[in-house]
């Protein structure tokens, strides 16, 4: 199948593969995870997300670039400020987001690890102080749908924060995510 049509791939979003993911383990793809990313910290607008989740990133380009440029990490998704979507890694693949977490599941049960290998990884432009913008709830939430009817185990309650799976490594969102006007945007795309 051409990786360009994959259903795994939002055709709404602009694609740049990252290297950074592999097979999923299983089938399941059953929770999904918000994160911010500003880079450097607090820029937003710039190349150097993309570069971070392509291993392109100049460690002389910035101080902050010299601790992280080593990293091999990637989202699905992201979601920059102007609402433009861009697709890292098929969502039938493991993207390597999450790192080390843990996640209690209601519908096992039990406490999870390993969260790569069953979840979603949406990154938001943005850090925890800073506003998100509407266009970016917008297209949070036309992704959301999107992705909830591709795989039904992602309902509400399956969907959470980075800080909450990795609550003393991780703090975003933040409190600058509003978790509310979220789903009100996805109430309204329901009743449209």
């Amino acid at each position: 199948m051409d990786r360009q049509s994959s259903p795994g791939r939002w055709q709404t979003a602009r694609q740049v593969a990252s290297p950074n993911a592999d097979q999923r383990p299983h089938d399941e793809v059953s929770l999904l995870l918000i994160h911010a990313i500003s880079l450097p910290p607090g820029q937003f607008h710039g190349p150097a997300i993309e570069a971070l989740f392509t291993n392109q990133l100049d460690p002389e380009a910035d101080p902050y670039f010299a601790a992280i440029a080593h990293l091999r990490v990637s989202a699905h998704l992201l979601i920059r400020r102007d609402g433009e979507c861009v697709q890292f890694v098929d969502t039938d693949q493991r993207a390597w987001h999450a790192g080390r977490s843990r996640w209690w599941d209601p519908r096992e049960a039990c406490w999870r690890q390993a969260l790569n290998d069953f979840s979603v990884g949406i990154e938001m432009e943005g850090d925890d102080l800073t506003p998100f913008t509407k266009a970016q709830y917008v297209t949070l939430a036309k992704a959301v749908e999107w992705l909830k009817t591709r795989y039904p185990a992602i309902t509400q309650a399956r969907m959470t924060s980075h800080a909450r799976v990795a609550p003393l490594r991780k703090t975003d969102p933040g409190p600058a995510f509003d978790w509310a006007y979220l789903y009100q945007r996805l109430a309204a795309l329901n009743t449209s």
